[in-house]
């Protein structure tokens, strides 16, 4: 057995309902002064309102920063640290998606009374130092896992995305609670939901860094994800399909932050960096083509993927048959989630298809993870496939 390491998230609470005591959970943890990061959405549906009164029964004083935006900016995050200092934040929840969630870390640590780094020294792996505020993260959405992920990401430019990769980053505890997600639409629902089934898959296949942990994680979160993902989206008051998804999502977190992802989502990011498109559904766009292409290097990890998602659908014995059907399966999951299935569909013009091939190749930290070698020709011919 090749050596390995991993890391995650110290206490993760699966429970319906436990938002209810997050009061007491930041007691328990010594707070006295509480930011929760989450965006204008979260604010607007009232999910804050049961929640908030606890913080006084406490005797816990709250503030929130509701600013946050998709594909947060430098400047957002500098502003929710600012907010943390000013009203002497000495824990940080981010409740909301994957960029609340993202934004919630870096302010837990550059609000850090000891921090003296700069945001911009903190972008690549490892070049966080010293200490953080206390962290808890509350998903909102089934999907990005960054809850359990040592990462997050910034748009630092017009069309460009940097990652701050630290174990610093990692929460003291992930809260889920599927009462969060039974407001969300179905198409949000389907997008993250696919994104999480991503996470899975480019785990388990990851060409660096995989283990027998992270396998058995990614194993397990695709299967509930694919047996809940249809419940989810089409009977969304369904409490137990979305407490699968957002365990389901969990898992995949922790595989991924081990065995980290490759070119879906690396073919993924400039497409919201171009055009906004939500990550869950930038994935799903080039997910079925980048298996496709994948299929020489990775057809018996595939095979072994399709039980779990297919199990007694599975038609054929023979492992290249197992793998054909599980990428054939995946083709069809946008389509049967009411999600746009190609990228014309989705606004994107196909004179764009050549700079979005060039800009996936600036995502070597996510491309050396893939089974096969991507070249600048093989991204664009995907993206071309991605199209029709």
């Amino acid at each position: 057995m090749q050596p390995f390491s991993f890391v995650t998230t110290a206490q993760i609470l699966c429970e319906a309902g436990a938002t209810q005591r997050l009061a007491s959970l930041c007691r328990e943890r010594g707070a006295r002064r509480v930011l929760i990061v989450t965006d204008p959405g979260i604010a607007r549906l009232g999910l804050l309102d049961d929640v908030l009164p606890g913080f006084g029964l406490a005797k816990i004083g709250v503030a929130i920063f509701s600013e946050v935006t998709a594909d947060p900016s430098q400047d957002c995050v500098l502003a929710a640290v600012e907010r943390a200092r000013y009203i002497g934040a000495d824990l940080i929840i981010g409740f909301g998606g994957g960029s609340s969630m993202d934004v919630a870390k870096l302010v837990a640590l550059l609000a850090h009374p000891t921090c003296a780094q700069p945001i911009t020294e903190l972008y690549g792996v490892d070049k966080a130092k010293g200490q953080r505020l206390p962290l808890i993260q509350v998903p909102t959405t089934a999907g990005t896992g960054s809850e359990v992920t040592p990462v997050a990401i910034v748009t630092t430019g017009e069309t460009t995305k940097m990652g701050i990769v630290s174990p610093l980053l990692l929460p003291d505890l992930a809260v889920l609670d599927a009462v969060c997600t039974l407001g969300l639409p179905p198409a949000v629902t389907a997008a993250t939901g696919i994104d999480a089934m991503v996470h899975a898959i480019e785990s388990y296949t990851s060409k660096l860094k995989r283990n027998p942990l992270s396998g058995l994680l990614a194993r397990e979160a695709l299967r509930l994800l694919a047996y809940n993902l249809d419940q989810a989206v089409h009977n969304g008051s369904n409490l137990g399909a979305r407490q699968a998804m957002l365990l389901g999502a969990c898992l995949a977190g922790q595989a991924f932050a081990n065995a980290p992802v490759a070119a879906v989502h690396a073919l993924a990011y400039p497409l919201g960096g171009h055009f906004h498109i939500p990550h869950g559904l930038s994935n799903a766009l080039v997910l079925p083509h980048v298996l496709r292409f994948n299929l020489p290097e990775a057809t018996a990890d595939y095979a072994e993927l399709a039980l779990p998602l297919l199990g007694a659908r599975l038609q054929t014995a023979d492992r290249h048959g197992h793998a054909e059907q599980l990428v054939s399966e995946l083709a069809q999951l946008s389509a049967r989630c009411g999600l746009p299935s190609t990228l014309r569909e989705a606004g994107v013009p196909r004179e764009s298809l050549g700079q979005l091939a060039k800009d996936a190749m600036q995502q070597q930290r996510l491309l050396v993870n893939n089974p096969r070698t991507v070249s600048e020709a093989d991204a664009l011919a995907i993206y071309e496939a991605s199209y029709a």
